[in-house]
């Protein structure tokens, strides 16, 4: 069953599986031709308001739409400000190692669902290919363009699918909650049954391989969950246990042969109280930056980019239960030592009724793939005519931003 087709049949666990602040994913991709350089993907899965983590105080009309919303003292540049949810991270936005890209998006408009809007990310189409039509991920078709890929390229670890990378590059998978323990006796005798099966050979060899690495998990998670006994405020660098799990696995490879990770992230469908809802997903997100920052020592974050986008932003007007809904424009995270950050980048529309996407939104001012194709294009490289039509088909990255040092 697709992924797709088996979330949308959980419709009674609420607004959407897709969103669901439990599901995480990870993946791993090296290989010789992508040089020195990191990069990160984090998919933030529910709806991030960006309007909310960096908020717009200084235009007029953003008090009267929001008539709830506690304004942030954390100034950036301009008219906006830092949730304090992301407090932590101001020493990188001081560095230059932190910044933002508001009023962006995909190209997809108007049906706000989380599936499409997620397929549609992670996908890297325009709305001229029908949604679920293109069966790979855009970062897998930008490894295919890379020389000098290995064998084994690609780790999925997590509970859920990662259609970023889907295709035909080799890909192997992990789910952090399963431990397999085998003998030596049981290892040689799974080798032997499977030997001429080349799909149990493989799936067997990925699971005692992976296994192998998570001796002492356990042990980091009771590491983890002593010192995660509060008082946390906002902002504070607070211990995740399931992302501490993920962002460590991640990290050990990319100190090593790995060169790209995708993380998924979920929990920003912030229909309710998002005053509150927001603040525990900004404190996950913070902690993915600050614990691989860390556990990649300055070397390897020097020459990092890790980029956070969402399938779609949220309404520009709070709803009656001090939420936000579904919208289309929103906002992208990025951080990193080889990142010029210390900006919040693209044009800023408004937010006067007129300037709103059909009077309810943010007003999309930039497609969200291009930043991702510039990102690439400054860390690997990449031909603009590969990015524009083979990574991200039909694009126009229009000027280059200068986002990579």
């Amino acid at each position: 069953m697709e992924r797709r087709d088996f979330l949308k049949g959980l419709t009674a666990v609420g607004c959407s599986a897709a969103a669901h602040p439990l599901l995480t994913t990870v993946t791993l991709a090296q290989g010789t031709g992508l040089g020195e350089n990191r990069l990160i993907v984090v998919i933030l899965r529910g709806g991030m308001d960006g309007l909310d983590v960096v908020q717009p105080l200084g235009d007029p009309d953003f008090a009267a739409l929001r008539p709830a919303h506690i304004p942030s003292q954390i100034g950036l540049t301009g008219p906006f400000a830092l949730h304090p949810g992301l407090g932590g991270l101001q020493g990188l936005w001081q560095a230059g190692q932190l910044g933002f890209v508001h009023a962006t998006s995909t190209p997809y408009r108007d049906k706000r669902s989380h599936f499409d809007g997620q397929t549609l990310l992670e996908s890297g189409t325009g709305m001229d290919v029908a949604i679920g039509a293109q069966r790979d991920g855009w970062l897998n078709r930008m490894l295919q363009a890379v020389p000098g890929l290995r064998a084994e390229t690609a780790y999925a670890v997590g509970r859920e699918a990662l259609p970023l990378l889907a295709g035909p590059g080799p890909s192997r998978n992990w789910t952090p909650e399963v431990n397999l323990v085998l003998s030596a006796q049981s290892h040689l005798l799974l080798d032997h049954i499977y030997h001429d099966d080349d799909l149990f050979r493989d799936a067997g060899a990925e699971a005692m391989t992976l296994s192998a690495e998570l001796s002492g998990r356990e042990a980091r998670k009771a590491d983890a969950r002593g010192a995660e006994k509060g008082p946390f405020g906002p902002g504070d660098d607070r211990p995740w246990p399931d992302v501490d799990t993920l962002v460590d696995f991640a990290a050990g490879r990319l100190r090593a042969a790995t060169r790209i990770a995708a993380f998924s992230l979920s929990g920003w469908d912030t229909h309710r109280g998002q005053n509150n809802a927001i603040g525990r997903p900004l404190s996950r997100l913070q902690r993915i930056i600050l614990r691989m920052q860390a556990q990649l020592g300055a070397e390897v974050w020097g020459r990092t980019t890790l980029l956070a986008m969402t399938e779609f932003g949220r309404t520009a007007r709070q709803n009656g239960s001090g939420g936000t809904d579904h919208g289309t424009g929103g906002l992208m995270v990025m951080a990193g030592g080889a990142l010029r950050g210390g900006h919040v980048f693209g044009p800023w529309p408004g937010l006067s009724e007129a300037a709103l996407y059909d009077r309810r939104d943010l007003m999309p001012t930039s497609d969200v793939r291009a930043w991702a194709a510039w990102a690439m294009r400054g860390l690997y490289g990449l031909e603009v005519a590969t990015l524009e039509g083979a990574v991200f088909p039909g694009l126009e990255m229009g000027p280059n931003p200068g986002l990579i040092l």
